[in-house]
């Protein structure tokens, strides 16, 4: 059974199985992580990551968060 989270239809399964399997499931989550953080994840590479930061709506390199 797959579960929805906020990364579906954006980052590729990939990307998305790297998110989960360190429990980030939603960008409230996802905004604890610095850049370099997300980066290390296997699955995440500059487009997934640049795709994460358009959705999201920030511009941020060190953190995503509601301020961008």
């Amino acid at each position: 059974m797959t579960t929805k989270n906020d990364f579906q239809g954006i980052l590729a399964k990939p990307g998305q199985r790297a998110l989960a399997g360190v429990g980030i499931e939603n960008f409230e989550q996802l905004s604890k992580f610095t850049k370099a953080e997300i980066m290390e994840l296997h699955g995440i590479g500059k487009t997934g990551f640049k795709l994460l930061l358009q959705k999201k709506g920030c511009h941020s390199n060190r953190k995503i968060n509601r301020n961008g």
